[in-house]
């Protein structure tokens, strides 16, 4: 604008300066890797504290990446490493200083992070689980649909935060999608978690949900045996059955009907933890195109006619909302913000904007120009203690375009 006139306006991004990283454990080389990186590529000195549950992987990766910054000429001071306990863990926390912190894991100890940040006012990136949805429409093809979804409730045992903990299906499309899914499940084999109370929890809640009426598409249920337990899947559960709600971490599913996109996303949003949500559908052009559609399924990622999989993109960011967390991870997004934006300017000393008021003169100027002259059009304005021209340097017409610019680094 003509009263910034002189002046030239610059943006950099520069590091926030010391990230913390608490590490996950399911994950652990890809979730951790993707978070030193970023840190490390935004220019921050990274302390990463591993998980208990996988210290030695997640080691040998910090150790890793220390070599690598040595081979490129880095100081490998950049990256450090705590304990992998979660004594450790809390006590860096609460005893020094960071300015950033990201966590990636449970609702639960989110929370505490959480805490222990505001405390300091230091900003977090937290990204916790999700209780998601899988929408199967009368329209998709129920083959890809059951293929896609079951290979998503079991990769990695079932513990992957955005794998869907329910199916929702439109009733035309039930029957289809039931009998596509009966020799996937049949065809399992058990699988061991890392956490077998886990393991236990979600063979209670199956056993749960068929007292309700469900019916489960694998035949006989079994008992985990230390962590080790076979994917399992409920058909024709009650809504409000737990393991409808899906607070659980493991290989299993349950399946009910819906009549119609409103009523499955009543279902979908009781659940009330949202990351990731899947819809299958014959029209993904038109679905897409149904902004408070999308919008109402309250999740900032959704997956057309496919589940966790496209997640994996490198341009994808994954951001949580609500009780899944805030802050993204990953993706463009993910690396602005491990960094902070510093805006410079400067004005020059041959053309600057007048502060001081103007003279009578340039008064009944800016008058003219705003009224054209008209009669009656004139407004009282007070000369104030001593009428001068407008400010030290004047008015020229030359100077009357800004030297005002942007330029981004």
């Amino acid at each position: 604008p003509w009263w910034m006139m002189g002046q030239t306006h610059w943006s950099y991004r520069l590091p926030v300066g010391r990230v913390l990283v608490i590490a996950t454990w399911n994950y652990p080389l890809q979730l951790l890797g993707i978070q030193l990186l970023q840190s490390v590529m935004a220019g921050n000195r990274t302390v990463v504290k591993p998980s208990e549950r996988s210290p030695r992987s997640q080691r040998l990766l910090v150790e890793l990446a220390r070599e690598a910054m040595r081979d490129v000429g880095l100081p490998v001071e950049m990256i450090t490493s705590t304990e992998a306990t979660r004594d450790a863990g809390r006590a860096i926390l609460e005893t020094e200083q960071f300015d950033h912190v990201v966590f990636t894991g449970s609702t639960a100890v989110g929370k505490q992070i959480a805490e222990v940040c505001a405390r300091t006012l230091t900003p977090s990136t937290l990204e916790l689980s999700g209780r998601d949805s899988a929408l199967v429409l009368a329209d998709a093809n129920v083959a890809i649909a059951a293929q896609s979804i079951w290979h998503a409730v079991t990769m990695n045992a079932g513990q992957t935060c955005m794998a869907p903990r329910r199916v929702l299906v439109e009733r035309a499309a039930y029957g289809p999608f039931i009998a596509a899914m009966r020799p996937l499940v049949a065809a399992s084999r058990p699988m061991k978690l890392a956490d077998a109370a886990m393991a236990d929890r979600c063979v209670q809640l199956v056993q749960a949900a068929m007292l309700q009426g469900g019916c489960s598409l694998g035949g006989v249920v079994e008992m985990a045996n230390r962590g080790v337990m076979r994917p399992l899947c409920v058909a024709g559960c009650e809504r409000d059955a737990a393991l409808v709600l899906g607070d659980h971490f493991g290989p299993v599913l349950a399946v009910l009907a819906v009549d119609g996109l409103e009523d499955a996303v009543a279902v979908h949003r009781a659940a009330g933890q949202h990351l990731a949500t899947s819809i299958y559908t014959g029209r993904p052009d038109q679905l897409l195109a149904d902004q408070s559609f999308i919008a109402a399924l309250g999740s900032n990622v959704v997956t057309i006619n496919d589940t966790v999989l496209p997640t994996a993109h490198p341009a994808t960011s994954i951001e949580g909302r609500g009780a899944s967390g805030w802050g993204a991870s990953r993706g463009e997004a993910g690396l602005r913000a491990l960094s902070r934006e510093v805006t410079c300017s400067t004005t020059s000393g041959r053309v600057r904007t007048p502060l001081d008021e103007p003279s009578a003169s340039v008064k009944g100027w800016l008058r003219k120009l705003a009224f054209g002259g008209r009669r009656g059009a004139t407004a009282n304005v007070s000369q104030g203690a001593g009428d001068h021209e407008l400010g030290n340097a004047g008015v020229h017409q030359s100077a009357s375009q800004s030297e005002h610019g942007v330029t981004n680094t």
